[in-house]
């Protein structure tokens, strides 16, 4: 079992830029936007289900994003105007809360260092990754392989332009504090972190040097899943984002599909009860095979994309 794409494992999970942003050492903060940068319009993709005194919006995100993208309008904006409720894969407890739990799951306080826990072989490639990146090759030595990997993965993306400031899950989230729309989330953060943490010592190692052999590939990929999201092609942003979730079955298993199931019976039972709600969750959930739109058929529940 190997998760031979970091990135893809990235994008399915919020708690990636929480946790990165709330580990020591700090991440470095994303590049500056260019003053004079222009607008970038997108038209992501939304979908509706419905019954006679429940409406449940289902938008698919991408957790970071440059300055600049206008996606929180038209259809976007007025499904989310008129509910009451929003809904997250996870609402982030207070910074001391989630530093507690990243220094309780990713760390290890004592015990062989990682890169001591890494193959010989592998071990150059990782220092160098380190370093390269303006950190001492010792920066992570005393974390789980599963966070290293994590944070490898967003700093480079942070130093792009990449934002979780600017990602949906933090705009809606401003936006219902303001509106006073209840906020939840269908996952704890020790859930989330929990999918990484028990992953076996042999998986996280993998994960750990496939990110280190992947980086050059992390910034073209997520430039192409995020045009995809901005044209709104789940098709094909799905496809990025969990084809190479196909040579790990367990790990898609924990990571996606189980998740789709557990979701799809939330949304489900969620129709017994009249209202609003908004539901906002990774994009690679919402659509092809097992996908939580997919669990939904096979539960006779119907879904429809909205056009604009």
């Amino acid at each position: 079992m190997m998760l031979r794409r970091p990135l893809a494992a990235f994008a399915l999970m919020l708690s990636a830029p929480s946790v990165a942003q709330t580990a020591p050492p700090a991440v470095p903060k994303p590049a500056p936007a260019p003053a004079t940068a222009a607008a970038i319009p997108a038209d992501p993709a939304l979908w509706v289900v419905r019954d006679a005194d429940t409406t449940i919006y289902l938008f698919g995100t991408i957790h970071v994003l440059k300055p600049g993208v206008q996606w929180f309008d038209e259809a976007v904006k007025t499904a989310f105007d008129s509910s009451q409720q929003l809904v997250l894969e996870m609402v982030a407890p207070p910074t001391p809360v989630m530093q507690a739990l990243v220094m309780k799951l990713g760390t290890a306080p004592t015990g062989p260092t990682l890169t001591e826990r890494l193959p010989a072989k592998d071990r150059p490639a990782y220092v160098k990754a380190v370093t390269d990146l303006g950190l001492p090759a010792t920066t992570f030595d005393r974390f789980q392989p599963w966070l290293a990997a994590t944070n490898l993965t967003l700093m480079p993306i942070l130093k792009l332009g990449y934002d979780p400031a600017n990602g949906p899950e933090t705009v809606l989230t401003a936006a219902a504090g303001s509106a006073g729309k209840q906020v939840i989330g269908l996952e704890t953060a020790e859930q989330q972190l929990g999918y990484f943490a028990t992953l076996p010592e042999t998986v996280q190692v993998k994960f750990l040097t496939s990110t280190v052999k992947d980086l050059p590939s992390v910034a073209p990929k997520l430039n192409e899943m995020v045009a995809d999201w901005t044209q709104g092609k789940p098709k094909e942003l799905a496809d990025s984002m969990n084809s190479d979730m196909k040579d790990s079955p367990e790990v898609a298993k924990v990571l996606l599909l189980d998740r789709n199931k557990r979701w799809a019976d939330w949304i489900k039972h969620r129709l017994d009860q009249p209202g609003v709600v908004f539901v906002a969750v990774g994009a690679g959930h919402l659509a092809g095979k097992n996908s939580v739109l997919d669990e939904l058929k096979k539960r006779r529940v119907r879904s429809v994309r909205i056009a604009y």
